[in-house]
């Protein structure tokens, strides 16, 4: 029961929006998209993401109605495995972009950058919510 009592004092020391959390912001909140149109997210960190490890630990999900939350690209440009190359990703320190080349309507979702430098990893709420223009949101 040691473990436990531990993990608990933990998460006790951990108080939600205290001085040294990484909060992340993102633009925009709402992002209406044709096919066949390039489309890009922002997201931004109140703290630098580069570790001293020399990576760093962003990452880009979506969520598609009806679906879990699935990753797109993590350590800010490296695409996941299935993942389209109409996707991308770039930015250094605290600055990233998420691009898609050319959107297509089994992109329509819920986008969200993730921080994975401090514990516990961070997102945004609300994140951004794409749309098909003439099509209802997710």
């Amino acid at each position: 029961m040691r473990l436990p009592a531990q993990l608990l004092g933990l998460l006790i020391l951990w108080v939600p929006g205290s001085s040294g959390d990484i909060v992340m912001t993102q633009t925009p909140l709402s992002l209406p998209v044709t096919p066949g149109e390039p489309a890009s997210i922002s997201c931004r960190s109140s703290q630098s993401l580069l570790h001293s490890d020399g990576y760093t630990y962003l990452y880009w999900y979506v969520q598609k109605p009806g679906h879990s939350p699935q990753l797109l690209i993590y350590l800010v440009s490296n695409r996941a495995s299935g993942v389209p190359d109409r996707f991308s990703g770039s930015g250094s320190g605290t600055d990233f972009t998420l691009k898609i080349s050319r959107v297509e309507a089994e992109d329509v979702g819920v986008y969200y950058c993730l921080q994975g430098i401090q514990l516990p990893p961070t997102v945004l709420h609300p994140q951004t919510e794409t749309s098909l223009l003439g099509w209802p949101s997710c």
